[in-house]
Order: C-alpha cells, then sequence, then structure tokens
C-alpha cells in the first residue's frame, strides 16, 4: 500500500510535468523549446525554459507558483525581442532591473488580455510573493515599488492595505515620475520598440543608481568596520544574503531577469497573435494619414490619459450621480433601445450549429441513443460564430468648450446607451475623448515663443486624448468615468483631425475582423493658438483630408454624429441630432444600415 502511494505521487509530478511543459510550448509558440525543473540538466543545446523544483503533490502552492513563473517566461519569448530591448538598456544595476521588470510587465500585459487562465496564475502569485518580501534596502523597496506601480496600472492590480502601506513612500514619486505617460505606455504594449525607448528614457530620468551607490558605500564602510571585529560572522551573513537572492530569483521571477533577458529570443516560428494584431501596418504609413501638409510644433507636452487619471473616485461618482439624474427619465427607453438594436441585428444572423463535439451544449437529439445503448457517450453542440459579434465599435466624443451645456451632456448620454446597448449584442465598444491640456496654446506656445516665433509652426497647442472606456473593459466598471465629460474645466478647444489618427492607429492594432469608428462632435476644428500662427483653414483642411484617407483607403467604417451642427461637408456617413430624444431612431437606422451592408457585401 505505501509503495502505491510513492508511486501515485510520482505519477502526479510527472502529468504535472507534462501539462506544464505543454503549456509553456503553446504559450511561447515555440513547439521545440525544452522545459527543465530544480537542478535538471538540459540535454539538448535549444532554448530552454527553467521552472523552479517541485515540492510535494499536496502543496498546492509550490504548483501555482510554478504555473505563474511557467506563463511568465512564456509570455517574454513570445513577445520580447531581445535585440530591441538591448537596444534601450539603460545604465547602472538598479535602473537594468527597473527596465526588465517593465519589458516583462509588458508582455504579461498582452498575455493577459487574451487568456484569463494567465492573469489569475500570474496575479495570485505576485501578491503572495510581494507579501512575503522583506523590504529593508533601499534598492529592495524601490524595485518592488516600481513593479507594484506598473502592475497597478498595466494589469489593473489592487492591494491590500498592507501592500499598500509599505510601499506608500515611493508611489507619489513614481506617480510624478509618469504622469502623462501611463496612457501612451499602455497603448505601446505591442509596440516593443517605442515602449522600451520611452520606459528607459523615463527610468534613466530618475537617476536612482547615483543614489543607491552613496547609500552602498557607506554600507561597504560599515561593512569594513565590522569585518575586524566579526569576520566569520559577516561572511556566513553574505552567504545567507545570497542564498536569499538566489531562492528568490528562481521562485519570484523578477529579480533573475538577467537570464530571463537571455532567453527571450523572438522563436523561430511568427507569433500569430501578435501579427494578428497588426494587419498590413507595416506597410502603411499611418502617421500623417494622406496628409503632408500637416505638421506640429512639438508633441512633447501631449497627453494620453484615461479617465480615473484625471480625477478622484469620489468625484467621478458624483459626476456619475449628475448623468444618471439626466438618464432618470430614459430608464426604460434604454432598456427598450437595447431589445429593438439586438432583435435587428440578431435577425440578420444565419444561425447554424457544429454538431458531435466533446463540449458544449447538450444535444438532445442525440439523447434517445444513449438511452438504447449507456455506453454511447453524449453529444454536445456549439453556434457558429457570427460575423457581427467579432465587432469593435469607437465612439471618439469633441470635447471641446463648444460642446459645454446641453451638446456634452447628449454625448455623455450617446456614449452610455451605445455602450450598454452594443455590449448586449456582443460588440465591443471603445469610448474616448479629445480635447487639449490648455487654453490659449499651453506649454507648446510657450515653447514655440522662446524659439523666436518661428512661422507657420503647425499644430500649437498640448493635446489631450482621454480614454473613458477601453474595448476590454465591461460598461459596469468604466461607468462613471462618462461622468467625468460633465466635469468644470475640461472643456477647451478641438484638434477634431489628430483626435481622429490617434483612434484610427488604436483601432488598426485591435484583432477585430470589423470596425466601426463614430464621431461625435458640433461642428468644425478650432484652436485660437494654431489658427493665429497658420493659415485659417489649417485644421479644417486636416480634418478633410483624414476623413476622406480613411474612407477612401482603410477598412474603417467611418460615421459621425453631429450634435446641433451639421457635419455632412466632413463626413459621407453623417447624421444630425439636436435631442437626445432623436436618438433611439438615429442609432438603430445607423447601426443596423452598417450591419445590412455588411451582410449583403458577404453574401455577394
Amino acid at each position: 500500500m505505501f509503495l502505491y502511494k510513492v508511486d501515485s505521487k510520482k505519477e502526479k509530478l510527472e502529468n504535472f510535468k507534462v501539462a506544464i511543459s505543454s503549456t509553456v510550448k503553446s504559450l511561447s509558440n515555440s513547439p521545440k523549446i525544452e522545459v527543465s525543473f530544480g537542478n535538471q540538466i538540459s540535454k539538448t543545446d535549444q532554448k530552454s525554459v527553467k521552472l523552479p523544483d517541485l515540492n510535494a503533490p499536496n502543496n498546492k502552492l509550490n504548483y501555482k507558483e510554478i504555473r505563474a513563473i511557467a506563463d511568465s517566461k512564456s509570455l517574454m519569448i513570445r513577445f520580447s525581442d531581445e535585440k530591441i530591448f538591448k537596444n534601450y538598456e539603460p545604465e547602472g544595476n538598479v535602473s537594468k532591473k527597473l527596465y526588465k521588470i517593465s519589458e516583462k510587465i509588458r508582455c504579461e500585459k498582452i498575455g493577459s488580455n487574451y487568456f484569463k487562465g494567465v492573469k489569475n496564475n500570474i496575479e495570485e502569485f505576485y501578491k503572495k510573493r510581494i507579501s512575503e518580501l522583506d523590504l529593508k534596502s533601499s534598492e529592495d523597496k524601490i524595485v518592488a515599488s516600481f513593479e507594484n506601480f506598473l502592475r497597478t496600472k498595466f494589469l489593473d492590480l489592487k492591494n491590500d492595505k498592507e501592500i499598500e502601506k509599505r510601499l506608500k513612500s515611493f508611489k507619489k514619486d513614481l506617480s510624478d515620475q509618469f504622469k502623462g505617460k501611463i496612457g501612451e505606455l499602455k497603448e505601446l504594449t505591442l509596440d516593443q520598440d517605442k515602449f522600451n525607448s520611452i520606459i528607459s528614457k523615463l527610468i534613466s530620468n530618475m537617476s536612482l543608481d547615483e543614489n543607491i551607490d552613496d547609500e552602498k558605500k557607506k554600507e561597504e564602510e560599515n561593512d569594513n568596520n565590522d569585518k575586524r571585529s566579526k569576520p566569520k560572522n559577516n561572511e556566513q551573513k553574505t552567504r545567507a544574503r545570497e542564498e536569499k537572492n538566489e531562492e528568490m530569483s528562481i521562485q519570484g521571477g523578477v529579480p533573475d531577469l538577467e537570464n530571463e533577458a537571455k532567453e527571450s529570443d523572438t522563436p523561430d516560428e511568427e507569433v500569430e497573435l501578435e501579427n494578428s494584431l497588426r494587419p498590413n501596418l507595416r506597410k502603411k504609413n499611418l502617421n500623417n494619414l494622406g496628409d503632408l501638409k500637416y505638421k506640429t510644433y512639438t508633441e512633447e507636452f501631449d497627453e494620453i490619459i484615461k479617465a480615473e487619471e484625471l480625477e478622484s473616485n469620489e468625484e467621478l461618482l458624483r459626476l456619475r450621480k449628475n448623468l444618471d439624474q439626466q438618464l432618470l427619465q430614459l430608464k426604460n427607453f434604454i432598456s427598450k433601445l437595447a431589445n429593438k438594436l439586438q432583435r435587428k441585428l440578431l435577425a440578420k444572423q444565419n444561425r447554424s450549429w457544429n454538431f458531435d463535439l466533446e463540449e458544449g451544449l447538450l444535444d438532445t437529439s442525440k439523447l434517445t441513443r444513449v438511452i438504447m445503448d449507456p455506453f454511447n457517450s453524449l453529444s454536445f453542440k456549439k453556434e457558429k460564430d457570427v460575423e457581427f459579434k467579432d465587432t469593435l465599435v469607437t465612439i471618439l466624443i469633441d470635447n471641446s468648450g463648444s460642446m459645454r451645456g446641453k451638446p456634452i451632456s447628449v454625448a455623455a448620454i450617446c456614449a452610455d446607451i451605445l455602450s450598454r446597448t452594443l455590449e448586449r449584442c456582443m460588440v465591443k465598444v471603445e469610448i474616448l475623448g479629445f480635447t487639449t491640456k490648455h487654453w490659449k496654446g499651453g506649454s507648446s506656445r510657450e515653447k514655440w515663443m522662446k524659439n523666436n516665433k518661428p512661422n507657420f509652426p503647425g499644430r500649437l497647442n498640448d493635446l489631450r486624448h482621454i480614454i473613458y472606456k477601453s474595448a476590454d473593459t465591461q460598461w459596469r466598471q468604466a461607468k462613471n468615468n462618462m461622468g467625468l465629460m460633465l466635469k468644470e474645466g475640461l472643456l477647451k478647444e478641438n484638434i477634431d483631425g489628430e483626435a481622429l489618427k490617434w483612434a484610427f492607429n488604436k483601432m488598426s492594432r485591435r484583432k477585430e475582423d470589423r470596425k466601426i469608428l463614430m464621431v461625435i462632435s458640433d461642428g468644425a476644428p478650432v484652436d485660437d493658438s494654431t489658427l493665429s500662427t497658420n493659415t485659417s483653414d489649417y485644421l479644417e483642411a486636416n480634418l478633410k483630408r483624414t476623413v476622406k484617407w480613411i474612407e477612401s483607403k482603410s477598412d474603417i467604417e467611418l460615421l459621425a454624429i453631429g450634435i446641433g451642427h451639421d457635419v455632412t461637408r466632413y463626413y459621407n456617413k453623417a447624421v444630425k441630432i439636436t435631442d437626445v430624444q432623436d436618438l433611439g431612431d438615429v442609432m438603430i437606422n445607423q447601426l443596423t444600415d452598417l450591419f445590412v451592408e455588411k451582410n449583403k457585401k458577404t453574401l455577394h
């Protein structure tokens, strides 16, 4: 009986190793990669992934730990190019550690977007590891604080009170250093070259290694004094510290990023997931979208930011309540609208099923054969995916000063209703806003004036592009952000052409087959600083050229809704709304027309 138990444990360990190896090969997209555990020696010269040794099978924590480390290393192999990584690596030991951590989190962010199991494995393991870290030295605190800061921003990690308290002293400094850059970095997770470039500059600007080196010198002086009196004890402490660091390197997957960087060569096979997100983008110049005459004086002060980073949760909640009061009378209308639109979209669907599957919905038509012969297996079926479900709708809202009052309220209600309605129809919705950071040019104009005011400088203001709701975020998680549009002082100038380019480039990186860009605006682009230093139609001409390029040379379908103004002189597909009560028929007619047109083209 005892021998049987031992064999059973060994069998469980071997089965787990096989399962982990299969997962690594699949996630890393490298079928030939070798996976080893503990001190196991690699059998070949091929690239390999080294994982911690397994404990007893009843130690579930060790199993979760290995899953998390395996997932993280697999994503590094799949999504990190070592040449690009090395090209931007900063100087200094601490800076290099932070740089490697940021690359690790970038890869985990990509993987987490597509594999929920991966996200859960990594998050659980990280929370356990951070709670057990002994943060005594300044370097340890900086490294831990930096990783925690990026994880909370990129992977939406929620800290418990104890962790928040331990890392509080560095949080404000990091927030100041990364102010206005988090949104931009999140947009660039699939562009390693730009991501590494920006993060490397940010880390280098912190000058961390100089401060750490000064502190280490003092520690070394103290150590030298201690060595004279207690040489044996000092050697034991050093050895213990090295063993602890080595253990953390294996288990934590953070300090030992030197080895991870060596293992992160791009596999011979192409990364299918990454390529699917950027169809044909390498062949297109998306910077100007057909308008070579348009230029910007400087992009140094531009900002891409999430709505929740602009205001506190309490303020967002207050603004949301204000919006809800305006939506109260439309509660029943929203429900009817969602049902009506959903029925219209589903009516265009040619429903069909795949039968005789091993999982899915139980096929009741085949139950009789199981009753007649119990040895027959159950049969399952799955409904085939329909085209319109693989759709992204991006709503781009003009946040200019001229939208103040009723227009911006109508726009916020539009976004709210559309988001809820389309989400029920299994269509992904992204809500974006555009304005400027300042009136009358801001920091861009100040820089221009210091440089002797060169003629025709191009766009001369600081852009602020706001993400109210990302495509992968549910409406209920982002609903408070919609109220931000009602915030006094947010609405300033509007530079529509560049906002369209931003939204277009953002959508182009998505994997959905169908993409619809809906612009809600109140008329022409206006920025006094830019128009006073260039031709009077500078921004309007850029908008027209940008719209023409998107409509004629891209697969993204463009639709505009004018709030109180006719915008047909800019967009081919455009409608005008004067009251929120008109919104229902407009949305249903326009959206269903788009889906019907697409279905007809597909059939032909």
